[in-house]
């Protein structure tokens, strides 16, 4: 398990982690979700011990990670696909890391056939593509066969096929009651991955959810309507006490309505529909919603490429872009 408590790192006058209390657990794969600048990079590099925080604590596993004699038997990590010396092939490159970690020669030839890097295990790390990187990177994290594993965007570079693998793999190591840390800004590919969620927005805890319970309750769940006989539709709705908001398609849509008790209304009154689907927000606008307010730089809504959705919802997308103090 790795557990933050009131962690807080300050560079200057810029809070880059600002009093961060969540704890991420085995058995599942945890999401750590966050806008551009919101700290997540800075919370994964307190973890590891690679900067010191201005105040609070982090452990993995009861201990803080610099203390561990042989760290990658307890947490493997992947921050950095670039990060292997250039020179070295992918074998000598894990090999040397095996023997400073006491992990046998046999679990490099393991995980090289774990990512699929086998064939191409005497090339030169500089010769690598970034998905090959990517590979070698989650290679480097499993070495140690630890309880416990964090990886910062293991999917970029990858194409279609690496992505489902890195997804298989992240679940099955979960499902082997491994503690499972994963950043990433694709939103479909985590909604897919994770289980649980961590959001933060300038430095600051948001959510720790439950997947399910993090886009229940920040999106929107509503039942979409259609009908020749809208009219009528509507008068019945509104005398079963239903309220309807109208679509700008002309369609009605019911919040938090249910679909077979609106079909069976519907089916009683002997209206024909053309439509009755419940409508559920991705993680995507669950997350835009929540952290609409946490964003470092904003668009203006309605200009290419602005939130001009979660500018109708109420949230402040409106603001002109300003650079912030310190780093």
């Amino acid at each position: 398990m790795i557990e933050m408590v009131a962690l807080t790192k300050r560079y200057g006058e810029k809070v880059a982690v600002d009093h961060l209390t969540c704890a991420v657990r085995p058995g599942v794969v945890t999401g750590f979700l966050g806008p551009n600048g919101a700290g997540k990079s800075t919370t994964m590099r307190l973890i590891l011990g690679l900067d010191r925080p201005t105040s609070g604590r982090v452990t993995v596993d009861g201990r803080r990670y610099d203390r561990i004699r042989e760290p990658l038997k307890d947490m493997g990590a992947l921050l950095e696909a670039r990060g292997a010396h250039g020179g070295r092939s992918a074998f000598h490159h894990l090999l040397a890391l095996a023997q400073s970690n006491g992990v046998p020669t046999r679990r490099v030839h393991e995980v090289l056939e774990t990512v699929g890097l086998t064939a191409v295990s005497g090339k030169k790390v500089k010769s690598f593509s970034l998905g090959m990187s990517q590979r070698l990177g989650i290679a480097v994290a499993l070495l140690g066969d630890p309880r416990i594993l964090m990886f910062d965007e293991p999917v970029n570079g990858l194409d279609p096929e690496g992505i489902h693998w890195v997804r298989t793999l992240m679940q099955s190591l979960a499902a082997e009651g491994r503690t499972v840390f994963v950043s990433s800004h694709l939103m479909s590919e985590m909604a897919l991955t994770a289980g649980h969620l961590v959001v933060i927005g300038q430095g600051r805890l948001l959510a720790d959810l439950p997947m399910e319970e993090f886009i229940r309750r920040h999106s929107r769940s509503y039942v979409r309507l259609r009908s020749p006989e809208v009219e009528r539709l509507l008068d019945v709705l509104h005398t079963a006490g239903i309220a309807v908001a109208r679509a700008p398609d002309g369609a009605l849509e019911v919040a938090e309505g249910d679909a077979a008790r609106l079909g069976e209304l519907a089916a009683a009154h002997r209206l024909v529909l053309h439509e009755l689907s419940p409508q559920r927000a991705s993680l995507e606008e669950a997350f835009m919603r929540l952290t609409a307010r946490s964003v470092e730089y904003h668009s203006h809504p309605g200009q290419p490429g602005g939130p001009a959705e979660a500018a109708r919802d109420g949230a402040a997308w409106g603001a002109d872009w300003k650079p912030r103090k310190g780093r």
